[in-house]
C-alpha cells in the first residue's frame, strides 16, 4: 500500500489527525486540506489516488466540491460525513462518489472500503476476464461461469451483472442502475431492478435469500462484493 496516496478534505482537525495516524500506520501516504478551496487546489496540484471528502465544509458544500472534482478527477472519492439522510447519501453517490461512510465510523470499516476502491482502480485497466472468488466474467465472450460451470444469463442480466462487477465495492444507486441498463425513461421503474436482481441472485448466489455477492444498501441501491 505504500504507493497509495490519500487526500483528506475535512474541516475538523481532530478527525484529520485521527485519519492521518490510522492511514499512515497502514502505509498510506496522506495529505490534508481543511476547506473546499484548499482541497480543490491540493487535488489539482498533486492528484492523489483516493480522496476522503467531508460534506460539511466551511467555505462550500462538499456536494458542490464533489461535482467540481468529478469534472476532471477520475480516481475514487469516498464521502466521510455526519450527514446520514438517505437524500444526502443518494445525492453524493449520484454525483460520482464511490462510497459513503457515516460518522462516527469504525476505522476497520474505512480501511476495508479503501482496499476495495484500490482493487477496483487496479481492475479498471479492463482485463477481459474478471475473477470474483467462485465467479468469472469474460468481457470478450460475454460469458459467466460459477465454479467453472457456465451460468446462462439473459442479455439484460449479463449487462446488469457486468456493471455491478466493474464497480466492485461501490454502491450503485437505483437511479444509476436503471439509467445505465434501461435508459433515462425508466428511472421510476424500480420494480424492473428488483426483479432482475432477484433473478441474478438465484443464478449466482449459493443462497439467494442470504446473498454474499449482490448486497442491498437499503433505500440506496446495490453493492457487488
Amino acid at each position: 500500500m505504500n504507493n497509495v496516496t490519500v487526500l483528506i478534505i475535512d474541516d475538523e482537525a481532530p478527525i484529520r489527525k485521527l485519519l492521518t495516524i490510522t492511514l499512515e500506520s497502514n502505509e498510506y501516504k496522506v495529505s490534508q486540506a481543511a476547506t473546499a478551496h484548499e482541497g480543490l487546489m491540493a487535488a489539482a496540484n498533486h492528484p492523489p489516488h483516493i480522496i476522503l471528502l467531508d460534506l460539511g465544509l466551511p467555505d462550500e458544500s462538499g456536494h458542490d466540491l464533489l461535482i467540481k472534482l468529478r469534472q476532471w478527477y477520475t480516481n475514487p472519492i469516498i464521502i466521510l460525513s455526519a450527514q446520514s439522510t438517505e437524500h444526502d447519501i443518494v445525492k453524493a453517490l449520484d454525483n460520482g462518489a464511490n462510497d459513503y461512510l457515516v460518522k462516527p465510523f469504525r476505522t476497520g470499516e474505512l480501511l476495508a472500503r479503501l482496499r476495495s476502491v484500490v482493487r477496483t482502480s487496479v481492475n479498471n485497466d479492463e482485463s477481459p476476464i474478471i475473477n470474483c472468488n467462485d465467479l468469472q466474467l469474460n468481457f470478450g465472450t460475454r460469458t459467466v461461469t460459477k465454479n467453472n460451470i457456465a451460468v446462462k444469463l439473459t442479455a439484460t442480466e449479463y449487462n446488469l451483472l457486468a456493471l455491478l462487477i466493474k464497480n466492485e465495492g461501490k454502491v450503485l444507486t437505483h437511479h444509476y442502475l436503471l439509467k445505465q441498463i434501461w435508459g433515462p425513461s425508466y428511472l421510476s421503474q424500480s420494480q424492473y431492478l428488483r426483479v432482475f436482481i432477484a433473478q441474478l441472485r438465484k443464478k449466482i448466489e449459493v443462497d439467494a435469500n442470504k446473498p454474499l455477492h449482490i448486497i442491498t444498501e437499503s433505500g440506496v441501491g446495490y453493492r457487488f462484493i
